[in-house]
């Protein structure tokens, strides 16, 4: 028995869970995809995975987006994703996956020390907050640059929407619809560094049921959650996934 599919299906099974609930959790899978495959294939395995889960969550949560968000930071997203692409090119696959590791860790810990220092008053939920043109511009760029370089962005932009002060269901629609959008977008830069092999194709297509059954997963998780909770357990996959990076 080929015992790498056993890490495949569970990395799936996270990713449809991750779509519609906790969005760090998404790194976790692509340390396990890239655990039994190369860095640099497993990076566009993931990427179909994650399309097919970005559908079911728009459908589910479409309504939900904060389009004043998406229009502020999609465009700060673009350079990110082209250097991102030059640093897939340039490095090699032991570099790239624990280079990801380390900025994830450094953006959790900027996020903890935040929540940390700011009064209870700020950290709920506040629909009418925006964040500071500064922040937004570095959120797109980071988002850009990690997940095209390993489909890591999930914490990044958690984090982002954390300090946007946004509710559950408005985190969950901007998500949804800011994947969709920049997954789509990055799929031909993949695609023109020759990743999407006869592997990798076949794997994605061997492992779409399994997201779609995370996908009902995540969402029965979700409705069970509150605010604070979804809050912390965010930042509590995020972490996870900076770890399982560095570490696998």
């Amino acid at each position: 028995m080929d015992w790498t599919w056993v890490p495949m299906v569970v990395a799936a099974l996270i990713i449809g869970v991750a779509k519609t609930s906790f969005g760090g959790l998404g790194s976790v899978a692509v340390a396990l995809l890239a655990f039994v495959m190369p860095t640099k294939e497993s990076t566009a395995a993931a990427l179909l995975l994650l399309i097919v889960g970005d559908i079911v969550a728009v459908l589910r949560y479409r309504s939900n987006a904060d389009w004043g968000l998406l229009r502020a930071l999609l465009p700060a997203v673009v350079p990110g994703l082209l250097l991102g692409a030059v640093f897939i090119w340039a490095v090699d696959d032991l570099l790239l996956r624990r280079s990801i590791g380390v900025l994830l860790v450094i953006s959790v810990l900027l996020q903890l020390t935040a929540k940390l220092r700011a009064p209870k008053s700020k950290q709920v939920a506040d629909d009418n907050h925006r964040p500071s043109r500064v922040l937004t511009i570095g959120a797109g760029i980071a988002a850009g640059f990690t997940t095209m370089a390993a489909n890591a962005a999930g914490p990044v932009t958690a984090l982002y929407l954390q300090l946007s002060r946004v509710n559950k269901l408005r985190f969950l629609g901007t998500s949804a619809w800011f994947y969709f959008i920049v997954n789509l977008s990055k799929t031909p830069l993949t695609a023109s560094l020759g990743l999407f092999t006869p592997r990798v194709l076949w794997s994605a297509l061997a492992l779409l049921p399994v997201v779609l059954v995370g996908t009902s997963i995540g969402m029965l998780v979700v409705r069970r959650v509150d605010q604070r909770s979804f809050d912390l357990w965010t930042l509590a996959t995020s972490a996870v996934a900076a770890g399982a990076l560095i570490v696998l």
